[in-house]
């Protein structure tokens, strides 16, 4: 991996390796749709915990292309429903998401007994991140990113 990459990546884990409010858009085959949505970023992929039967998660069993954006950051990206959070797959990952999300998670946000909540998961293809008057074009497919 090369220093511009490197040095990109770095600058998404710092911004959104942590709860950060992350606008999300989807599609359902007529018109755009847009929301805030609590993210975590790791390893390419943002994650959110959510209700299965909402109209983003809808929207994603239709269309899964989705755009998400924040803090100086957009990207295009493949949404997905990985399963509910105490899902045996998804123990290690819900572990990571519960302590990034600890300020709200259990004040009565997130219901883990109710069999629809799930883990949206949008693995990224493309992003554009600026930071300090440098564009950085990323191709998260190729794990590659240059000076735009």
């Amino acid at each position: 991996m090369d220093d511009i990459t490197t040095q990109a990546l770095s600058l998404v884990n710092q911004r959104f390796g942590r709860d950060t409010l992350v606008s999300l858009a989807t599609f359902d085959g007529a018109r755009p749709s847009v929301r805030i949505v609590d993210g975590y970023y790791e390893d390419g992929c943002f994650y959110s915990v959510t209700y299965a039967l909402s109209q983003k998660m809808r929207h994603i069993s239709r269309c899964a292309d989705v755009a998400v954006c924040g803090e100086w950051f957009t990207a295009h990206g493949v949404g997905e429903n990985i399963g509910h959070p105490r899902a045996a797959e998804n123990a290690a990952l819900a572990a990571r998401l519960r302590h990034a999300f600890a300020a709200w998670y259990d004040n009565g946000h997130t219901d883990e007994n109710d069999p629809h909540t799930c883990i949206l998961r949008v693995r990224l293809t493309d992003g554009i991140l600026f930071s300090h008057g440098t564009r950085y074009d990323i191709d998260f497919t190729g794990g590659q990113a240059k000076v735009g």
